[in-house]
């Protein structure tokens, strides 16, 4: 069974991306997927600032970036750029710390005028860092994500772009599953 391992950068304890992130989560899920959700503030922030790459807490995400098959990278978009936790994160991977792995990058914000975001800030360092495959990312608007009344769920005219973008990931991940085994 492939694993999945999704990253959500967002400092909010209200975060509409990890609304989004466990969406996608749960269509991996279904799928037959083995996913699970690395929220990244709740990783002890000064030792992530200071990168001890061996507090346990950072030790067991690195591993958990290791032996996925496909990492799906979440962020809010704030200044027209990722957020410093995610990069804070992604600095502590090794140059080659996505080797093999197919990325489905997923960015939040309120306009879309920052929907480039994706492709000018986001996947540049996903290949440097050797991502074998980084599919087409998607961009939610955080007015498609309903929170508040209920339980926190995406609008049903968000879901249909956004489900290609999963499927066509795990199409990929799925296509690299036997390059993955020995």
């Amino acid at each position: 069974m492939p694993v999945v391992l999704a990253l959500t950068g967002s400092p909010s304890p209200h975060s509409r991306t990890a609304v989004v992130a466990d969406h996608v989560l749960r269509r991996l899920s279904r799928a037959g997927f083995d996913s699970s959700h690395l929220v990244l503030r709740e990783l002890p922030a000064a030792d992530l600032l200071a990168a001890r790459r061996g507090v346990p807490e950072l030790r067991r995400s690195l591993d958990a970036v290791a032996g996925a098959d496909g990492i799906v990278v979440a962020t809010p978009v704030y200044k027209a750029a990722y957020t410093g936790l995610l990069k804070a994160f992604l600095d502590l991977l090794p140059q080659d710390g996505l080797a093999g792995k197919t990325v489905l990058p997923l960015a939040t914000g309120g306009s879309l005028a920052h929907v480039l975001t994706l492709d000018y800030a986001l996947r540049p360092v996903l290949a440097a860092l050797g991502a074998r495959h980084v599919t087409a990312g998607r961009f939610v608007l955080d007015s498609s994500v309903e929170r508040g009344n209920g339980p926190d769920r995406l609008r049903p005219e968000a879901e249909p772009d956004l489900y290609r973008a999963v499927d066509e990931f795990a199409d990929a991940v799925r296509a690299a599953a036997p390059a993955l085994t020995p």
